[in-house]
């Protein structure tokens, strides 16, 4: 592996990793459980490349493991690594575009020839969806939660517009939510996890659609850990995004955005 050819990413759930071999991009990613396992690792089949590191515990990463290694701000990572994917995976011409990250919270962006500017963000993300699922479903598993949300109805759940109208004369398009959990009382835990996936799902749609629109943008790129293996995620966000008529992007590797830019920074740099 070439000196300069490994970006990490340390967030605050999950360390992520963008490394160069044989010419190829690959990439790996764990909790922090089993970051000193993977950091190790790392250490050992590369050890005299100087990785570059973003995320909220790159001091971490860099006091403990790679003392040398090259800090990238991390939205500046963010930004470079979903402009690097935009390119590969949806073969996009050079432009601006509108970037929503959701890893444990989520961030908004303008990116794109060479802008990065950060333009809203929420709370809601990941955490939300591990925190609110524990207290409310009893386990703060990730693949647990998204399994219940696949099988479980947020109509028992939300209140929604046609629930208060009822009569098919809803100003507002029937299935829209009226107020998130307002029938919650006695629902099931995989309902729960439905809704909860849901409220993620329409709030970050109505922030970054309301950016778009007024910006002239025609496509919302969703990337960030959140959506990986989250199938219920996803679709939320699409049918959302779709009902206000922007285009939802998503890519393969989007969870990786600031790994990959990272790693693009210091190569960059050793060049």
């Amino acid at each position: 592996m070439e000196k300069g050819r490994i970006g990490i990413d340390a967030g605050g759930t999950l360390v992520k990793i963008a490394y160069e071999e044989s010419g190829r991009i690959k990439y790996r990613k764990t909790g922090y459980k089993e970051a000193k396992e993977l950091l190790a690792w790392l250490k050992l089949i590369a050890p005299g490349a100087t990785p570059s590191v973003t995320g909220g515990r790159a001091k971490w990463v860099k006091e403990h493991f790679f003392p040398d290694a090259m800090l990238v701000p991390e939205f500046e990572a963010v930004c470079s690594g979903a402009d690097i994917l935009r390119r590969e995976e949806e073969n996009s011409a050079a432009g601006q575009f509108l970037l929503v990250n959701i890893g444990t919270g989520t961030s908004i962006f303008i990116a794109g020839e060479g802008k990065c500017d950060r333009v809203g963000g929420s709370g809601l993300g990941g955490g939300t969806l591990t925190g609110l699922g524990s207290l409310l479903s009893g386990t703060d598993e990730f693949s647990e939660l998204v399994g219940m949300a696949a099988v479980g109805s947020r109509q028992t759940v939300d209140l929604l517009v046609k629930d208060i109208y009822g009569g098919g004369d809803e100003p507002l398009n029937g299935d829209m939510t009226a107020a998130n959990f307002a029938k919650g009382k006695g629902a099931g835990k995989d309902d729960l996890a439905a809704a909860i996936i849901n409220m993620i799902a329409e709030t970050l749609v109505l922030l970054a659609s309301q950016i778009a629109l007024a910006r002239k943008i025609e496509s919302i790129i969703y990337a960030g850990s959140t959506l990986a293996g989250n199938a219920p995620l996803k679709a939320a966000l699409s049918a959302y995004t779709e009902a206000v008529g922007l285009k939802p992007v998503f890519f393969g590797n989007g969870e990786y955005c600031g790994a990959l830019g990272a790693l693009m920074a210091g190569a960059a740099t050793s060049n």
